[in-house]
């Protein structure tokens, strides 16, 4: 697809309004033919799927309108892959400035990143009133459990520490590591690792079924 081409559907994804299932598929077009194009930025980098999504979700809210950005995506500047990688690049250099800081951190020698900069989908983005419905469906759909999978995912041992309970915690706006850490009476790395082996899957996997991914 040239261009020119992408452009088309961009302007006839941005015609239907947020949310809308027309929206939706014009997004999810458009990720299948960036992902395609070859163009989008690359590294083997651990975290760089979590950056990605993060960077997909800023795509999502910043191409029709600003949601989250100072402005949107501006055809006449870029290129939607330059800006998208742009993007990118500048999330997964911050990224790796935050992995180095943990790193040299002396409070514990394992603790690992925070997923503050790990997390797709909603976790590092605040709640301006564009993007409330967004929040709200997902706190609705962690708080009632449909399918009673986020309950019967624990910490090994503490049945009451749950994915439900973290997903619930880690929402904006969001309860620090270093908080939850001293509440629950377990780790940073015990809390980190866990949601983000078990509980970060659930949140994809909901993110996914309703096109916010």
């Amino acid at each position: 697809m040239t261009n020119e081409e992408l452009q088309s559907l961009i302007a006839d994804t941005c015609r239907h309004p947020p949310g809308s299932v027309d929206r939706q598929r014009g997004l999810t077009k458009l990720y299948r033919l960036i992902v395609k194009s070859g163009k989008l930025w690359r590294e083997s980098t651990p975290y760089y799927e979590e950056v990605w999504q993060q960077t997909w979700l800023y795509f999502c809210l910043n191409l029709c309108e600003a949601a989250t950005a100072k402005e949107k995506y501006n055809p006449d500047r870029s290129s939607v892959t330059t800006w998208l990688n742009f993007y990118l690049k500048q999330r997964l250099k911050d990224t790796a400035i935050k992995v180095k800081q943990e790193q040299n951190r002396t409070v514990s020698s394992s603790e690992r990143l925070d997923d503050d900069d790990s997390l797709g989908f909603l976790d590092t983005f605040a709640a301006p009133p564009d993007i409330s419905p967004m929040l709200q469906a997902t706190r609705e759909w962690a708080e009632t459990d449909p399918n009673r999978e986020l309950q019967g995912l624990h910490v090994r041992g503490r049945k009451d520490v749950t994915c439900q309970l973290l997903i619930l915690r880690r929402l904006p706006p969001k309860t620090s590591w270093e908080e939850l850490s001293a509440e629950l009476g377990l780790p940073v790395s015990t809390l980190s690792s866990f949601y983000q082996r078990s509980c970060l899957p659930q949140l994809r996997k909901f993110g996914e079924s309703e096109g916010y991914l």
